[in-house]
């Protein structure tokens, strides 16, 4: 029996590689106005981002419990082994409350086959490996090396992104509201990456173009030279940057395979418009 494949709305995987490999997407919540919607099922990333436009401030919830438990539920009754393949524990309580929800439902279905992994990371990072394991569920590939992979690749997977806006980081604690001011007046960048499942800043540059000379040069450093590997490029509503940065890695570094899409509601209404992320192994 083909093992099933379960991630968040956190891995901004196009719509078409979720359908192609009948991967299931739980879904967070999106708060806008005070009402309460469920990530790509009431509202649109496109939505959010014209919220942002309009001077919204959205903000996100977890997973619904419920809707997980009920979804273990379906699978344990079913006899079927199940992978769930979580957005960093280290920024969201989803991943924990998803261990709880499948030990609830063991104590039911002492059977259930399930592995809940923990991607450390989220966006087109764990949408890559989300994206890889369905391929490999889909040809028939063991449960267990399947978890192999996904252990080790989500340990390999490098999230080094630029906002257009010190306003993230200043709302997170990470700059001063000097800092703030200043950096919008010198028109400074910020260059960001993922440690330990956190947002952690790298580097602060003058500019959006030395911004993005910046990410190629980390990805110099840190990119597994491996030609066949797809590279992800995520725009919070931003296409022009993101294929700019597409043809500068291609120049640079030989690269041929992309995967290209919008940062999703979750991170996009933490860092707003006009940030641009790059995603690979390392």
């Amino acid at each position: 029996m083909k093992t099933v494949i379960i991630t968040d709305s956190a891995c901004d995987l196009p719509a078409q590689y979720i359908k192609e490999y009948q991967i299931e997407v739980f879904p967070f919540s999106i708060i806008l106005n005070h009402t309460n919607y469920l990530d790509g099922v009431d509202i649109t990333t496109h939505d959010l981002y014209q919220a942002i436009k309009e001077g919204q401030t959205p903000r996100t919830a977890q997973v619904n419990p419920l809707l997980m438990k009920e979804s273990f539920l379906n699978h344990a009754r079913k006899g079927e082994s199940c992978i769930y393949i979580a957005f960093s524990g280290a920024m969201s309580g989803t991943y924990q409350t998803s261990l709880l929800m499948a030990a609830e439902v063991k104590e039911l279905y002492p059977d259930f086959d399930i592995e809940i992994i923990d991607s450390k990371g989220g966006s087109l990072a764990s949408g890559l490996v989300v994206l890889k394991a369905a391929q490999m569920a889909q040809a028939g590939k063991d449960k267990a090396e399947i978890v192999r992979f996904i252990t080790y690749q989500t340990a390999h997977m490098e999230h080094i992104f630029t906002v257009d806006s010190l306003e993230a980081l200043y709302r997170g604690g990470r700059l001063s509201r000097t800092g703030l001011l200043m950096g919008n007046i010198l028109n400074i960048k910020p260059v960001l990456h993922l440690e330990n499942g956190r947002i952690m800043l790298l580097h602060l540059v003058r500019s959006k173009k030395r911004a993005l000379e910046k990410l190629l040069e980390i990805m110099e450093i840190r990119c597994a030279k491996v030609k066949s590997q797809i590279i992800g490029i995520a725009h919070a509503d931003d296409l022009e940057t993101a294929l700019t940065l597409k043809a500068m890695i291609e120049k640079r570094f030989g690269f041929s395979h992309f995967i290209i899409n919008l940062i999703g509601s979750v991170l996009g209404a933490h860092i707003g418009i006009g940030g641009v992320g790059i995603f690979f192994a390392n």
